[in-house]
């Protein structure tokens, strides 16, 4: 059974990654999202294999490659263009489906049984995102919505698999793995697709060094060890804590409106986190009984 604890420290992760807008919008250049997604995997990936002295071994190469490309590569690309075309309340809403898909992953990869909280949880923070985020002047532009939905189904997929492949070796070591694969296939393509970054400003340097070694080591070596420990459609419906933390910095730092729909979002938001950890807790609970008969 997950402690308290573990889903507490795994909430940090998606918390911590409701920063990125802000810090993206405040303090990088403008106009680079490939490069920008590349410099937040790569330096943070070699940096861990340079803590941990461990590579992949066996099927660890090609699992390694793959998982970096949905929790990172594909993921982080899809993301981008999404944002680009979309307003980012439409943008946060398609992306809020990715706990419904984990919940279907996880029926079909792991064998997990598809349980009413979960399914009440991940529609509730579905709509509690939409209350947060979305305008009635919000725009639907297809080729963005396609993307979200693919990167939504991307890192639905790298959450089961990398609960379905539990390595031999600790979260750090299996983050290194996947941020540096992440990065690695990331940098051809910035490289043909973008332009040269401008010189860096102290802001500009800040905000890499935030989204890299907080935004990106940091919290996915917690997500992943969460991942070890937690049902994989539990840790995926964390994610909403993203938006309504991206939501309060903006009111908290750039003085924008959090009005009675955005507070309601909250307050369902919170509510679907705690259902979709109740539906966790009532199987192990279950489990442990039948254990004991």
């Amino acid at each position: 059974m997950a402690r308290s604890s573990d889903i507490l420290l795994t909430a940090l992760a998606p918390a911590i990654w409701g920063s990125t807008y802000i810090v993206t919008t405040e303090l990088l250049p403008p106009g680079y999202p490939l490069t920008v997604a590349m410099l937040r995997a790569l330096p943070a990936g070699l940096l861990l294999l340079l803590l941990v002295r461990t590579l992949p071994s066996g099927i660890w190469w090609v699992r390694s490659l793959l998982l970096g490309a949905l929790n990172f590569s594909f993921f982080w690309a899809m993301l981008f263009v999404s944002a680009y075309r979309l307003p980012g309340g439409v943008a946060a809403t398609v992306g809020a489906v990715q706990p419904l898909i984990v919940v279907a992953l996880s029926r079909l990869l792991l064998g997990s049984p598809i349980r009413v909280f979960s399914i009440v949880a991940g529609v509730a923070g579905l709509i509690g995102v939409a209350l947060l985020v979305l305008t009635p002047k919000a725009a639907l532009d297809p080729i963005g919505i396609a993307a979200g939905l693919a990167g939504a189904v991307s890192m639905a997929f790298g959450t089961v698999l990398s609960r379905k492949w539990q390595p031999p070796v600790s979260p750090l070591t299996f983050t290194a793995w996947q941020l540096t694969a992440g990065g690695m296939l990331l940098l051809p393509v910035a490289l043909l697709l973008e332009p040269t970054l401008p010189s860096l400003t102290p802001a500009n340097f800040i905000g890499f060094v935030w989204l890299g070694l907080i935004g990106g080591a940091l919290t996915y070596i917690v997500w992943f060890r969460g991942l070890a420990r937690i049902e994989s459609s539990a840790v995926s419906a964390l994610g909403f804590l993203s938006p309504m933390v991206a939501v309060i910095l903006g009111w908290a730092l750039l003085g924008q409106d959090l009005g009675p729909l955005q507070i309601a979002g909250i307050a369902v938001v919170l509510v679907s986190t705690w259902l979709s950890q109740r539906a966790q807790r009532g199987v192990a609970l279950s489990s442990v009984a039948v254990s004991m008969r």
